[in-house]
Parts: C-alpha cells; sequence; structure tokens
C-alpha cells in the first residue's frame, strides 16, 4: 500500500525559435509553457487501481492480481528505464482491452500507465493499489506537449511512490523541486512514456516538461538554459488541423528546388535562435525594455522567414494582423500550417489592449489564453497550493 498521497504537475511546451530548420541541422529553443497538467496518487482501495482522466473521458480499474500477470519477465533496475518492448506494449495492449493499432489519445495515455506503472514496480514485484486522477490544462493534438507532461508526472508520481526518488517535504501552500539527479531519472522514465505515445520522440518535449524553462535543441542533443526568464504571453489555437508530416515534407521539397534561396533563410533562422537565447540569458538577470523589443523584432521577421518556408496558414496571418492592430507581435509556434501561434506581453502592454486582442481572436473562432513562458518544470505540491479549480477536480473522482 501505498504511505501518503503525491500530488505532482509538469507544463507544456511552445517552440520559441527554430521550427522546422531544427529538421535540417539549426538550432532550435523550446519554452515551458505555464499551462499545467496535474496528477494526484493516493492509496486506493485494497487490490485495485484505479485510473480516472476525465478530460478524455477515461475512467478504468484493474485487480491488482490481474495485473501481476502482466508484470514483465525483465527486472531492470530502476536506473535503465529500458526501452519499451513492442511485444510487452502489445500485450498490454491486448489486456486493456484497446483496438489493435488503434492511436487515439485515451489509448496511449492508458498504454503509457499500465507500461511505466508495470515497469516502476517490476524489479520488487510488489504492485501497490492506488487511484490516480489526472487534469490537464493543455489542449491535446495541439503541438504544446501535453503527452510529455502527462508522462513527466506519472513518471515522477510513480517514481515516488516506488521509492527510487524522494517525496519532497512541502509546506502547506507550497510546492517543491527535486534535485538534478532525481530529475534526470524522472526524464529518462518520461521518454519512455513519449516512446510509446510518438514512437521516435525528439525527447525535447519530455525535457522541457521535466526541467522548465528553455532549453536549446541542436543535432538531436538538448541543453537547458542556465536561467531564463518568466515572459507574459496569449497563447492561441487556431483549431485549424494540420498534419506535420505534410508540413516538414513541403519544407524539404522547397530545399530541394531552391536551395540558394532556401539556405539563407535557415541560416537566418539559426541567427534569430541564437540571439533570442543571448537576449534571454541577459534578461535574467536584468530584464529591460529593450531586450523586449529586440524579442518582437525577432519574432516578426522569424514569422515572415516561416511563411517564406511554406508553413504558414491564413488564419495565422489574421492572429498577426488582430495582435499587431493593438501593438503586439506574434508568431506561429511548432509546425504551422493552422494550429497554435503565441504573442508575447511587454511590461508596457497596455492591459485593455490585451484584453481587446483576446476578444477580437475568440471573435475568429480560435481559443486564446493568457500565460507565460519559462515556468519551472515538474513540481510536487502541497494539495493548498493547487488551484481552485485543480483540486476540485483532483477531489472530485
Amino acid at each position: 500500500m501505498l504511505a501518503r498521497e503525491c500530488i505532482v504537475s509538469a507544463p507544456g511546451k511552445v517552440i520559441l525559435h527554430g521550427e522546422h530548420a531544427v529538421v535540417h541541422g539549426k538550432m532550435a529553443l523550446a519554452v515551458s509553457l505555464n499551462l499545467r497538467t496535474y496528477l494526484r496518487i493516493q492509496p486506493g482501495s485494497e487490490g485495485r487501481v484505479s485510473v480516472n482522466m476525465p478530460n478524455i473521458d477515461t475512467f478504468l480499474s484493474w485487480d491488482v492480481s490481474s495485473l501481476h500477470t502482466q508484470l514483465p519477465a525483465s527486472r531492470a533496475g530502476l536506473q535503465s528505464a529500458v526501452e519499451p518492448d513492442p511485444a510487452v506494449v502489445q500485450k498490454l495492449r491486448e489486456y486493456a482491452g484497446l483496438v489493435d493499432g488503434l492511436a487515439d489519445t485515451r489509448s496511449l495515455a492508458v498504454l503509457t500507465f499500465l507500461y511505466i506503472y508495470l515497469s516502476v514496480f517490476a524489479e520488487s514485484r510488489e504492485l501497490p493499489s492506488l487511484t490516480m486522477v489526472v487534469w490537464s490544462e493543455l489542449p491535446t493534438g495541439a503541438g504544446l506537449g501535453s503527452s510529455a507532461a502527462f508522462s513527466v508526472c506519472l513518471s515522477a508520481a510513480l517514481l515516488a511512490c516506488r521509492g527510487a526518488i524522494t517525496c519532497p517535504a512541502v509546506e502547506a501552500g507550497q510546492t517543491a523541486r527535486w534535485s538534478d539527479d532525481e530529475l534526470e531519472l524522472i526524464n529518462k522514465w518520461a521518454f519512455q512514456g513519449e516512446k510509446i505515445i510518438h514512437g521516435n520522440p525528439s525527447g525535447v518535449d519530455n525535457a522541457v516538461g521535466t526541467w522548465g524553462g528553455a532549453l536549446r535543441y541542436h543535432s538531436g542533443k538538448t541543453k537547458p538554459l542556465s536561467s531564463t526568464p518568466v515572459l507574459r504571453i496569449l497563447l492561441t489555437n487556431t483549431r485549424v488541423p494540420r498534419s506535420t508530416k505534410v508540413l516538414v515534407a513541403g519544407v524539404r521539397d522547397k530545399m530541394t528546388k531552391f536551395p540558394a534561396i532556401m539556405n539563407p533563410v535557415l541560416e537566418s533562422i539559426d541567427a534569430i535562435s541564437c540571439e533570442c537565447e543571448r537576449t534571454l540569458m541577459e534578461m535574467a538577470s536584468r530584464p529591460e525594455i529593450q531586450h523586449y523589443r529586440v524579442l518582437e523584432e525577432l519574432i516578426d521577421i522569424n514569422q515572415h522567414h516561416l511563411n517564406v518556408m511554406g508553413v504558414g496558414h491564413p488564419s495565422l496571418d489574421r492572429l498577426c494582423q488582430v495582435s499587431l492592430a493593438h501593438g503586439l507581435h506574434s508568431k506561429l509556434t511548432g509546425a504551422g500550417g493552422g494550429g497554435c501561434g503565441i504573442t508575447l506581453l511587454t511590461p508596457d502592454t497596455d492591459s485593455l489592449e490585451v484584453e481587446r486582442s483576446i476578444q477580437e481572436l475568440k471573435d475568429c473562432g480560435y481559443d486564446c489564453w493568457e500565460t507565460s513562458i519559462g515556468a519551472p518544470g515538474v513540481l510536487h505540491h502541497s494539495s493548498s497550493s493547487l488551484k481552485e479549480d485543480v483540486l476540485k477536480v483532483l477531489n472530485g473522482y
């Protein structure tokens, strides 16, 4: 049995600069998005494991005795975070009654929970009874790292329950972080969860969810920035569906057809990422208004480049036009072709202009939130540190 409850949260992510260029060997900057996924694990009814994910209308329960039959034969140590065996994943899919090959959000979330739960406790061969509730502020399928935030929360909570990492003490109304070594272990396990969901992920999303702040990604390697400011933004979801695969292929075709034109565009985007990184590092110690002016210019330049690359969309053009009419600067984030965009809010931004921008964007049929980037990574919470609406959901199931 679990000794006590564990409440964790992890942020989503956005690409600040470098999307698409990163596929061609350039640097990208990813930053944490302070729309978070929350996960609560409590001691459950004796002999039962219950999973409640109201965002995706998923409420399941299993007997611990039946889950014992699914324990992997291998007893690899917790430090190894072994890559998912396709045969084991297929066996879990059959056990959970999931349609073979189905890759919807619900099926993948259930598979990820079962895999990490069983793998973390495989060595001890003792499966705890528990009740898990997950609630997310992140929309799924919008390129905002919702699956990675789930995998990070799941890994942190289950590793803490297993005793593989500490369960940091938190005062009433407070949150706590794990040590760097413990965060590294959380990240390893979250990456395995992402492999179940995405097959061959880059590792960027789970790294941002674990460490928070900003990190640079280049040629398969990630490096967190030592310190970054928290920046206010508007996050807009145009709700226009897009295919990342098709958009990436389109950029590649342009590269092949017009190398003398496209290569300088990629070099410029790489320079934008580097300049943004330098500016963020300067801002971490003493942000000044001229830093924000630089960030605004970089956003505008990069958005034009992304249009040149063919990944823009009329819905994103409309976002940029609406925000610019109110003195704000926007760009797409992620794959483009619709999807999401970010708008920088500076310390001297008029709150009325923000409200008007949000309303106009909603009038366009978009979803729009005011939030922040550069937020902390995975956190351990006291229940009283949670927002009332989140606590209500976690307590309500």
